[in-house]
């Protein structure tokens, strides 16, 4: 006779910590909880090799959240990569990250510090027309998607604010931030290519 503690298929504190990378990633699609067990493994070794790309701790912060963010939203394509360990694709979406967010930077940066002969050479007034003809046929396009994405699309990619000002206006995390601008290109392409 049980008094109240009969024996559940199903232990309520399983502990998963014994688990593979692959195990933990596949199990945290249906318990996102689970997710955090992959940050807290991979978060110091992350933030070194980001931080060795970028050479900015904060860079390197935001692109370590934004790598852990699309290895979340991609593990569907990791399982179908059988023989490749968890380890080596999590570096290279982390790697793919940090390359693209440094030469973010370093375009920015060579805008900060123009050089006076460059700055002779800046686009002539036929190329920024060039430029706002560009704009005014996207912008039809942009119509057709939700508000809230076209508005983002807008802010980045027409008006060329960063994502910290981006984020700050819209009452949104970066990593929202870029999660939404993703999304919304998505859409955006899908409209451009119905045309």
């Amino acid at each position: 006779m049980y008094l109240g503690n009969e024996p559940q298929n199903e232990p309520q504190n399983p502990d998963y910590s014994s688990l593979k990378d692959e195990e933990v990633l596949w199990l945290s699609q249906e318990k996102p909880s689970l997710y955090k067990m992959l940050v807290d493994r991979y978060q110091a070794a992350f933030l070194r090799k980001a931080q060795s790309i970028v050479k900015s701790p904060q860079e390197a912060e935001d692109i370590v959240q934004e790598a852990f963010v699309k290895i979340y939203f991609n593990a569907k394509k990791f399982t179908k990569q059988e023989g490749i360990e968890f380890k080596s694709w999590a570096y290279r979406v982390l790697v793919n990250v940090a390359i693209t967010k440094y030469r973010k930077l370093k375009q920015e940066r060579a805008v900060e510090f123009l050089d006076p002969v460059l700055y002779e050479n800046l686009p002539h007034e036929q190329d920024l027309a060039l430029v706002a003809d560009a704009k005014a046929q996207v912008e039809p396009v942009l119509a057709r998607l939700p508000k809230p994405m076209a508005r983002l699309v807008a802010l980045y990619y027409l008006e060329d604010k960063p994502y910290k000002d981006i984020a700050a206006q819209e009452g949104l995390t970066i990593p929202a931030l870029k999660m939404k601008l993703f999304r919304a290109k998505k859409m955006l392409r899908e409209e451009l290519t119905k045309k």
